[in-house]
């Protein structure tokens, strides 16, 4: 085989294991699953004490390793193609070491996105703290909100 062929074959691989990678469960209040859909779900109503941002991160700090595996593979398949020879067999090693270092970054950076940790006084005097994926609609101290709340996950909108 042509090492060229090996190259995109390599890319091919690599990138079909990225693209499962990305596919995570999202924390947006404006994102319900096909099994939320259609449920009748409690509502609350309060007034926003405090928001701060926070990270949310998909794969809870621990990769996969789809992306050190893959990023080592093509990593390999780039440096074997840049030495001849025996010259082959070290860049290869080095490029494989070097791919799955970014790679793994690379994972652990898709697996990561902004999120709202929103503390709410309800009605009835109780405190709840609710963090969910900054969606783009802005909470304020002082804000009237909705918690929407069905088989364990709370929702906050205006």
């Amino acid at each position: 085989m042509k090492t060229s062929a090996r190259v995109v074959i390599a890319t091919l691989l690599v990138g079909s294991l990225a693209m499962t990678g990305c596919a995570y469960n999202s924390s947006s209040p404006d994102v319900y699953t096909a099994g939320q859909a259609q449920r009748e779900e409690t509502v609350r109503f309060g007034t926003v004490e405090s928001v701060r941002a926070v990270t949310i991160s998909s794969n809870n700090g621990q990769p996969s390793g789809l992306g050190a595996v893959g990023g080592g593979a093509l990593g390999a398949v780039a440096g074997s193609a840049i030495g001849g020879g025996k010259g082959s067999i070290a860049t290869a090693i080095i490029g494989g070491i070097a791919g799955a270092v970014a790679g793994n970054a690379i994972e652990n950076g898709v697996a990561k996105r902004n999120g709202v940790e929103i503390t709410v006084r309800l009605d009835n005097g109780d405190l709840r703290a609710i963090t969910q994926s900054a969606s783009g609609e802005m909470f304020n101290a002082g804000d009237r909100v909705r918690l929407l709340s069905s088989g364990g996950v709370t929702r906050v909108t205006h």
